[in-house]
């Protein structure tokens, strides 16, 4: 019995003795972690707390030519908290969720809750995001400490859809994803900074620490070459000119030809960069550089430039036509639009024969002609500065088929993109000299310093200057009455061009469904201006001298009226030897002087009361009907200002209203009342800024901004003279 309870005793005394050793255990580990290893740990436990998050960079500005803002960033604000900061009351805390209640239309118990939702010892709690800066604004004013106020960034187009396809847009991440944003995105985008932070087990911010370890870089700003007034009147006449043939969509680009700058580049329908999502994927394809199609008769400038350089044909030489308009030609039927008969060189061209126009391909080897469509651009991209650009398709002529050459001669069997067919067309308006377009002129970082600035870049010489010179009247008679480009006609603007009609192709076969194009360049004489149009399925008439051809006119017009130096070039008759009536000018804001002498050059014959002054009044109105034998009628006053001058103190004067008026008019007319202008733009006058009635202090600023005219009333552009 007692040998039993001795070895239960023994075993209890061994049980007890590692339960005493447990409890020394934990007091040694804890000695160990908190003295002799601790700090050790808590500095590895502090790496692994603290992270690195990036502080973005502002993305880059986009400017058109002319210093106007296409595309920047707008800010939105992030509003959080640390609750643990020294200090911080609890009256505090809820006059700051009080106060977003208010600015955000929330209830204020919403940030309440996320307030104590938050890991005890987290300092950095988020409230609020996408706030505006009036909202920020209102919460900084609080002047709570603990507040952290973030900005984040979103781009903002300025102009909606202008110049989109350019332009292009960018994701959430603000990274560019087509156009110039894709393109430059690298210097656009900047560096970003880096911010340390403390983070929790679940990858949470609770705490900054500290100043941020690197500022962020900005990206810089691009100025392209686009002309916003051009843009606008590029997108406006093609939309109408969709809208009225019922076109699948269309296309048009401005070039100056002497350098290869883009001026304007458009496609519709078109989308906007602001919400890019809203738009279906195909309105948002830049058909401008990435439309393969085949170009049709716009390719006949290759044909030509080579057998006149190549002597193949002379300038008298008589083509006969079949009296059918059909050629059979190696088993395959070439047809004309109409029968055209015996026709010389240049009527070839002017009535675009295709049979003609084959004869004198066949007359060339193939290599050479392939040469001069590959010197002009044709089946090799531009590389123009814009994400996207396809490069054509043209087989090799050991490729080539009995038929090739002559289908080919005409815009068959190869494909091109609008913006190739620019660029040929460019050469010829450049006595020959290819040059490679562009869109960005120089690239700024933010304090205004040039990183890089373009120079035109010349490709190569496609030709002589004197077989251009030979070949210019030629294609400077197809937008004659006579020729198949005679809707592109503009009176008093001397264009050469070219139309275009090609059959569409669907799953592998020809269609009955046409794109029409024309593309052409003015003034002839010294050529600023090379603008290609092409629609997708006109309807009811695919050919592009009926389409396309009035679009161009619309286009070359409202661009003459804008320009000052082409506008004064215009070689207009008077009206009043053309017709029993005339659009009368607009005279008001000249002095008595200048009206008689600008009517004097309209043989017009004025009737006028009063005796000095400016021209306050005139009957009939601007742009009104003058018929022959009357007289048109003018008021001359001193004063433009409101005849309650008593309200207007000493030293300020009215604003008077010049919306309108031609920009010369303007002009007169607010310095007569004693103010400064800023000249925006030219041509008529269609906002002004401070608005009229307004009162300001006599030699204040008053902007004017001012956008093409038509050229039915262009006679009035001799003020400017």
């Amino acid at each position: 019995m007692t040998e039993h309870r001795t070895s239960i005793l023994s075993r209890m005394f061994v049980v007890l003795g590692f339960l005493f050793l447990i409890p020394c255990a934990l007091a040694f580990q804890l000695i160990r972690i908190n003295y002799v290893e601790g700090e050790g740990l808590r500095t590895l436990w502090t790496k692994q707390a603290i992270d690195e998050i990036p502080i973005p960079a502002q993305r880059g500005n986009i400017y058109d030519k002319n210093g106007t803002l296409l595309a920047t960033n707008v800010a939105d604000y992030q509003i959080a908290l640390d609750p643990k900061i020294k200090g911080l009351t609890r009256d505090q805390i809820n006059q700051l969720i009080t106060k977003l209640g208010e600015v955000t239309n929330q209830p204020a118990s919403e940030y309440r809750q996320k307030i104590s939702d938050a890991p005890s010892r987290s300092r950095y709690v988020v409230l609020a995001k996408n706030l505006t800066g009036i909202q920020k604004d209102e919460i900084d004013l609080l002047g709570i400490k603990g507040v952290i106020i973030e900005e984040n960034f979103r781009r903002k187009y300025t102009f909606g859809s202008l110049a989109a396809h350019s332009i292009g847009f960018v994701n959430h991440s603000m990274n560019g994803r087509t156009g110039i944003e894709a393109f430059y995105n690298d210097e656009l985008n900047g560096e970003d900074g880096v911010q340390q932070v403390r983070k929790d087990p679940f990858n949470r911010v609770f705490e900054y620490v500290g100043a941020p370890k690197k500022l962020p870089t900005d990206g810089y700003s691009l100025h392209t070459t686009v002309d916003a007034y051009i843009q606008a009147i590029l997108e406006d006449e093609l939309k109408a000119g969709v809208e009225k043939h019922n076109a699948n969509y269309g296309t048009g680009i401005i070039m100056d030809p002497n350098t290869g700058a883009i001026l304007a580049l458009a496609n519709y329908p078109t989308f906007d960069p602001n919400f890019p999502g809203s738009s279906e994927d195909e309105n948002r394809r830049n058909f401008a550089i990435s439309d393969m199609v085949e170009p049709g008769s716009t390719f006949k400038l290759v044909t030509a430039i080579a057998a006149v350089e190549q002597n193949k044909v002379t300038f008298d030489e008589v083509f006969k036509t079949p009296e059918d308009g059909e050629k059979v030609i190696h088993g395959l039927t070439l047809r004309d639009h109409d029968p055209l008969g015996d026709i010389d060189f240049a009527e070839v061209i002017r009535q675009s024969s295709n049979i003609a126009t084959a004869e004198l391909a066949m007359r060339l080897d193939n290599d050479r002609f392939y040469q001069y469509a590959r010197n002009l651009g044709f089946g090799t991209p531009t590389y123009v500065d814009i994400a996207g650009e396809e490069s054509g398709r043209m087989a090799k002529p050991y490729d080539w088929s009995m038929v090739s050459l002559p289908w080919m001669s005409h815009g068959y069997e190869l494909l091109s993109t609008p913006i190739q067919v620019t660029q040929a067309y460019a050469a010829f308006a450049n006595d020959g000299m290819l040059m490679r377009p562009y869109i960005i002129e120089r690239i700024e970082d933010n304090n205004g310093n040039v990183i890089s600035e373009h120079e035109p870049v010349e490709i190569r010489r496609v030709a002589k200057k004197r077989t251009l010179q030979k070949l210019l009247p030629v294609f400077e008679s197809v937008v004659s009455d006579s020729g198949t480009g005679d809707l592109a006609q503009v009176e008093g603007l001397r264009i050469a061009g070219k139309t275009g009609t090609a059959k569409k192709v669907v799953n592998g076969r020809y269609t009955s469904n046409y794109r029409g194009s024309f593309v052409g360049f003015f003034p002839v004489d010294n050529p600023k201006y090379v603008c290609f149009i092409m629609l997708d399925e006109p309807k009811p008439v695919g050919y592009g001298g009926y389409t396309a051809a009035p679009i161009f006119r619309q286009v070359a017009k409202r661009i003459s009226g804008l320009d000052d130096d082409l506008r004064n070039q215009m070689i207009l008759e008077p009206l009043a030897e053309q017709s029993e009536y005339q659009i009368t000018p607009n005279l008001v804001g000249l002095t008595v002087y200048e009206a008689e002498e600008m009517a004097e050059t309209m043989n017009l014959e004025l009737s006028i009361t009063g005796s000095a002054g400016l021209v306050q009044q005139q009957i009939p109105m601007p742009n009104d009907t003058l018929w022959a034998g009357n007289e048109l009628k003018l008021t001359v006053a001193n004063s433009f200002a409101s005849s309650d001058t008593t309200s207007v103190k000493e030293g300020y004067a009215r604003i008077p209203d010049v919306k309108g008026l031609s920009m010369r008019n303007a002009i007169a007319l607010l310095r007569s009342t004693g103010f400064d202008i800023e000249k925006i733009g030219s041509g008529t006058v269609f906002t002004q800024f401070p608005k009229q009635d307004q009162i300001m202090k006599i030699g204040g600023k008053v902007t004017i901004r001012g956008k093409a005219r038509s050229l039915e009333t262009v006679t009035i552009a001799k003020l400017d003279k």
